[in-house]
Order: structure tokens, then C-alpha cells, then sequence
């Protein structure tokens, strides 16, 4: 009998997850695991390093050539992977080799976190866990420029950590530079003008929001999936001094990344924010397709904005 309810399914989410009847969590995508390594190609070293003997969560550390150890003169970007809170890690070769790259480019010092993922960690784990490496990187050297970064759920995460490093309780240490969101995970209940209004396509993605946060009362209107629900002015205690949000012409999350940008101008926050857009591409094609020549581009604008 358990064995049975091992393979039935209780919850489709394809083509990122399956979860069965036995609880059982099968992931479809971003299995595959890179250990840390020097890259012979760029130089740039990796280690994995244990934050918290207590939960397992760790960090993803590369460094570039030349630098054996975390340089505080160097910049240092702390950056959230994506994969809808439930996929993804920084061992994966999509972020593995996308994070060497850009390091290799940027001459950066970076972290990659690999918070808990729903559904066995469901919402708002992954920003305890998110919220725990920033402390820890604050005492890993006195680092003069920090920035944030992630795509879609990343950038998700990444907005949040600015949220609470900007709240006037705050005791992280640690001032923030920048925060550089890609693709960024943000929905609501109601569509904005120019989002799809089609009731399957907003049940799924209410669906999905519920499945990684399961304690919400509000799905996708949760301040947590919907920034902007919650009077705009709240965005000006964002605790960094410059924001770039990039979009893609052909991303569903497009006109939520333009309505955050402008809610942001809106707010009364003290800093800069801009907007970039990948025309003709969809969400994160620049890790689906890293070699094209907008992702390549695309790369040297990152680097520009980690400077």
C-alpha cells in the first residue's frame, strides 16, 4: 500500500515538481549537482561553506582568480537563485556556471544561498534562511560595496532582504549598495493592464503561490507575492541605495517588474532606481541560453551595475 502511494500523484506542478500521495517530492528540474571547484577556465574558485549546523543551510562562495580569500575591497554580491521557492540550488549547473561566469567578468566576491525549498520548507523559510546568510556575511569581512541579486523568485527573496535591512529595527551591520532584481517573481490576485486576464492561467499561478506559502490568507495578494499591495510609500524604507530591475519582453512577470519599478519612483525612497528590458525574450533566458548574444550582453550590463 505505501508503496502504491508512492507513485501516485497528489500534486502536479510539471514541469518543475511532482509531490505524491506518500509525500514523496520529485523534482524535475535543476537535479543535477556541481561540486565546488577551481574553473580552469577563469580561475574563479568555489567552496561550500555550513551557515547553520542546526537547519543544513549553506552558501555557495567564489572568488576570483588571484584571491584565495574574501577581499573587502572587492565587491560583494549576495545572490538568491530562482526556481518558484521549490527548484533550483546553487550546486545546479545552471547557476554553478552562470555565477563563475559572472564573477569572472565582474572581479567579484560572491555568495550563492541555498535556502530550504517548499514544499518541505514552505514560505517564509527560504527568507529566514536568506536573512541568517546576511548576517553571517556581515562578519565575513568588512565589505565597503554589497549588492543584492536574483532572478524570479530570487529576485523575489532579494527584494525582501532589502525590505528588512531598510526596516529602522534592523541590526544587520551590513550597509547595501545595490540590489539588482532579473525576471523578478511578483503576481497579484487582480491582473494590471497589460497582464493576462485568463482565469486558468491566474488559478495556476494562486495555485502554485499557495503550494510554497500554505500559511497565507491571502494567496498572491500576500505583501510577499505582491509588493504593491500595501500603500506604496511602504517601498521607501528599502534599505539600498540603488535599484536596477531588468524585465523581458516576453515574460508573464514583465508588467509586475515596470509597476514595481514605477511604485519605487513613486514612494518617496531616497535612492535610484532603472529599468531594463530584454526585448524578444522570455523569463530567464539568459540561464536557459547563457551563450546568445542578449545574454552575453546582458552579462556585461550586470557587471556594470555590480561597479
Amino acid at each position: 500500500m505505501a508503496e502504491d502511494l508512492d507513485n501516485q500523484i497528489d500534486q502536479d506542478f510539471s514541469p518543475l515538481l511532482r509531490v505524491y500521495k506518500s509525500g514523496r517530492v520529485e523534482r524535475l528540474l535543476c537535479t543535477e549537482v556541481l561540486p565546488p571547484s577551481t574553473d580552469p577556465s577563469t580561475g574563479v574558485s568555489s567552496k561550500d561553506l555550513l551557515i547553520d549546523p542546526t537547519t543544513g543551510l549553506s552558501v555557495r562562495l567564489y572568488l576570483p582568480a588571484g584571491h584565495p580569500n574574501p577581499d573587502p575591497n572587492l565587491p560583494l554580491l549576495i545572490y538568491f537563485h530562482g526556481g518558484a521557492f521549490c527548484i533550483g540550488s546553487p550546486s545546479c549547473p545552471t547557476y554553478h556556471n552562470y555565477l563563475n561566469a559572472l564573477v569572472a567578468k565582474s572581479n567579484i566576491t560572491a555568495v550563492s544561498v541555498a535556502y530550504r525549498r517548499a514544499p518541505e520548507h514552505p514560505l517564509p523559510v527560504a527568507y529566514d534562511d536568506s536573512w541568517a546568510v546576511l548576517r553571517w556575511a556581515a562578519n565575513l569581512a568588512d565589505f565597503k560595496r554589497v549588492f543584492l541579486a536574483g532572478d524570479s523568485a530570487g529576485a523575489n527573496i532579494a527584494h525582501q532582504m532589502a525590505m528588512m535591512a531598510g526596516n529602522e529595527n534592523s541590526d544587520l551591520g551590513m550597509k547595501i549598495k545595490g540590489m539588482a532584481l532579473i525576471h523578478s517573481y511578483f503576481w497579484g490576485r487582480d491582473a494590471l493592464e497589460g497582464e493576462s486576464k485568463d482565469p486558468k492561467f491566474r488559478e495556476e499561478k494562486e495555485r502554485m503561490w499557495r503550494f510554497v506559502c500554505p500559511s497565507t490568507t491571502e494567496g498572491t495578494d500576500d505583501v510577499w507575492a505582491n509588493p504593491l499591495r500595501e500603500p506604496v510609500k511602504r517601498l521607501a524604507r528599502l534599505g539600498c541605495q540603488k535599484v536596477m530591475v531588468w524585465v523581458a519582453e516576453k515574460d508573464v512577470f514583465r508588467t509586475r517588474g515596470i509597476a514595481y519599478c514605477e511604485a519605487l519612483k513613486k514612494s518617496g525612497w531616497n535612492g535610484d532606481v532603472k529599468l531594463g528590458e530584454h526585448k524578444g525574450q522570455g523569463h530567464v533566458f539568459h540561464l536557459l541560453n547563457p551563450q546568445c548574444q542578449q545574454a552575453l550582453e546582458f552579462l556585461e550590463d550586470f557587471r556594470g551595475f555590480l561597479g
